[in-house]
């Protein structure tokens, strides 16, 4: 486990009244001729949210600063969750093995990091998903989902190992379905607090940004 993280996760009756999703960084340089020339800055989207909008109530206000206190502000990251991209499929449905493709078996590899996939047909986008929720991976080889003694995913890296004797064989595609975290840090190092209402408060922002672990 890093040491500048923490496996917990953000109390999930606030994450759910959050706003935010992913930020890119892209350069883009105008032409004399109109066109435009782009390029990306960053490999990888980073999220940022505002947990703020999801502070309704006093216990959610201490809630928060404990939570905050804990992690000393901007110092330790900690497990985030997106309602809006939480799951390897569509946040209707229920995570199955043969959601997202992992690798493909060469007969010796034991081990494959979870990724999800955004798109298709032009630019598919792979994501690492390094949280993934404990207890929620299930996995296929060849499209047949592996018993629990097959495999093993480590929570805090999202990698899957194969157990001995149950090696991908050569070609065999290899899927996973499950749910997962972002990892994140508070991006302040102090709560502005707004205690004006009567037996309720709020925190106007709380900012995060999504970290590389």
């Amino acid at each position: 486990m890093a040491l500048d993280f923490h496996e917990i996760r953000f109390p999930l009756d606030i994450s759910l009244g959050s706003r935010g999703g992913p930020r890119r960084r892209t350069d883009i340089v105008t032409l004399a001729s109109g066109r435009e020339q782009r390029n990306a800055r960053w490999a990888h989207s980073l999220r940022r949210y505002d947990a703020g909008l999801g502070v309704r109530t006093l216990d959610a206000l201490a809630a928060v600063i404990a939570f905050f206190e804990e992690r000393r502000g901007r110092l330790y990251g900690f497990r985030f969750r997106d309602r809006a991209d939480a799951l390897s499929c569509a946040p209707s449905q229920t995570p199955g093995p043969a959601d997202q493709r992992i690798g493909t078996g060469d007969g010796a590899t034991l081990a494959f990091q979870l990724v999800k996939t955004y798109g298709a047909a032009h630019a598919p986008y792979e994501r690492i998903i390094a949280k993934p929720a404990a207890g929620s991976v299930r996995v296929a080889v060849g499209g047949v989902e592996q018993g629990p003694t097959a495999f093993a995913c480590d929570p805090a890296t999202g990698l899957v190992t194969f157990a001995p004797g149950h090696v991908p064989a050569t070609g065999a595609a290899i899927t996973a379905g499950f749910a997962f975290d972002v990892p994140v840090r508070f991006d302040l190092d102090e709560l502005d607090i707004d205690l004006s209402a009567f037996e309720a408060g709020a925190i106007p922002q709380i900012p995060l940004v999504e970290i590389v672990v």
